[in-house]
C-alpha cells in the first residue's frame, strides 16, 4: 500500500490514501515499485555520535529513513574517541560517495582527519551544541532543515576542496586555541549534560568562572611566534575559517582574514585579562560592528602559514581543537594544508 503513496518531502513517510482511490489505481508492474533514480543513488555513510547533545535513536532513524529516499545509506555509531577517524578512512577506501558526520564539531573534526587527502567528500548534520563547521559551509543548524538540505543536495552535487589547519599533526577545520579559551572548553566538556541542556549560556557561565578563578591572578603566560613577530599573552586563538564560533546563531569573530580557501591562518592574542577589560572584550566579540582585534589588549595576525605557541613561564598550556579539549602542551606548532579536504554542502 505504501509503495504507491506519495511521500513526505523531508522524512519520506507515506501519506495514506482512501480505499476508493486505491481501487482506481492501476496494478503496478514489478519495476514500478522501485524508487525512481535508484541506479543513480550515491552511497552515503552516516557516522553518528550517539553521545552528542541532540542526537537520539528516534532522530537517527528518522534522518536515515528520510535520506534513503535519495541516497543509498549506511549508518554506524561511533564507539570511542577516534573511532570516526577510522570509519572515515575505511569509507574512503571502500568508495563511498559522501560521508556525513552526525554529531558535534568533535565528530566533524575526527571525520575530517579520516578523510584527509582523499576524494571522498565530507558533509555534516547538526548534533552538537554549536555545529560551527556545518554553519560555516552552509548546513542549517536545525536538524529537519539540514536533512531537507541534504536531500536537495542530491540534485545539486558540487564537491569542493577546502583548507585544513594543523596543530602538532592533528588537523582542525575552523579553529584551535590555547589558554583561557581552552580552559573553558575543558570545564564545559567535563559536564556534558549541562552543556547539552544550556548550550551557549553554559559556555558563558564557565567562561566567567574560569576567568575569575584561574586567569584573574597570575594566569599561565604564552608566547606566539610567527616569522619575525613575537606576541605574549594569556590566550591565543588560531583560525582556519570564520567565524570563530557562534553564540546560538550569532557569529563570534576573533581573528580577521580567516577563510576556508585562503591558504593561510589567522590568529588573535589576548595580552592581559583584567576585570576592567574583559567586559569590553566580550562585547566586541559579540558585536556585529566592533572588532575584537581592535581592542588595545588584543593583537591580530593574518596571512600566516606557520606559527608556534609555547609556554612563557614553564606552566603547561591547555589546548582545544575545533571545540574539543585535547590536553596540555608546552608548545604547539601550527601550519596550513591547502585544499586538503573535499566537502559537499
Amino acid at each position: 500500500m505504501a509503495g504507491n503513496a506519495p511521500a513526505h518531502p523531508v522524512y519520506g513517510l507515506p501519506v495514506s490514501t482512501s480505499a476508493s482511490e486505491r481501487e482506481q489505481q492501476p496494478a503496478a508492474a514489478p519495476g514500478d515499485l522501485e524508487p525512481a533514480g535508484t541506479a543513480q543513488k550515491r552511497r552515503m555513510l552516516i557516522i553518528v555520535n550517539p553521545y552528542a547533545s541532540t542526537v537520539s535513536d528516534r532522530l537517527r532513524h528518522l534522518v536515515v529513513y528520510a535520506l534513503q529516499g535519495r541516497f543509498e545509506v549506511d549508518a554506524v555509531d561511533t564507539q570511542a574517541r577516534g573511532h570516526a577517524t577510522e570509519l572515515c578512512r575505511e569509507a574512503a577506501h571502500e568508495g563511498y560517495d559522501v560521508v556525513v558526520a552526525f554529531g558535534g564539531d568533535g565528530t566533524v573534526n575526527e571525520a575530517a582527519n579520516g578523510l584527509l587527502g582523499s576524494s571522498t567528500p565530507l558533509c555534516c548534520l547538526p548534533g552538537g551544541s554549536a555545529n560551527v563547521f556545518g554553519k560555516i559551509i552552509g548546513i542549517p543548524g536545525d536538524l529537519v532543515d539540514a536533512t531537507e538540505h541534504l536531500l536537495g543536495m542530491a540534485d545539486d552535487w558540487r564537491p569542493r576542496r577546502v583548507d585544513l589547519g594543523v596543530v602538532d599533526g592533528r588537523c582542525f577545520t575552523f579553529a584551535s586555541g590555547l589558554g583561557l579559551d581552552a580552559s573553558v572548553v575543558e570545564r564545559v566538556d567535563a559536564n556534558p549534560r549541562l552543556k547539552a541542556r544550556f548550550g551557549a549560556y553554559y559556555f558563558t557561565w564557565m567562561a566567567v568562572r574560569t576567568f575569575t578563578r584561574r586567569y584573574l591572578v597570575r594566569p599561565p603566560r604564552l608566547e606566539l611566534r610567527a616569522g619575525a613577530t613575537t606576541l605574549e599573552g594569556v590566550t591565543a586563538i588560531v583560525q582556519n575559517a570564520s567565524p570563530f564560533t557562534y553564540f546560538q546563531n550569532r557569529p563570534i569573530e576573533i581573528a580577521d582574514g580567516a577563510g576556508l580557501n585562503s591558504g593561510t591562518l589567522a590568529a588573535g592574542v589576548l595580552h592581559r585579562a583584567t576585570l576592567v577589560s574583559m567586559p569590553f572584550i566580550a562585547w566586541r566579540a559579540l558585536s556585529r560592528r566592533a572588532r575584537f582585534v581592535h581592542h588595545r589588549q588584543v593583537t591580530g595576525l593574518s596571512g600566516v602559514t606557520e606559527l608556534t605557541v609555547r609556554s612563557a613561564d614553564d606552566r603547561p598550556l591547555p589546548l582545544q581543537v575545533d571545540g574539543d579539549y585535547v590536553g596540555e602542551v608546552a608548545e604547539a606548532h601550527y601550519s596550513i594544508l591547502p585544499d586538503a579536504l573535499t566537502i559537499v554542502s
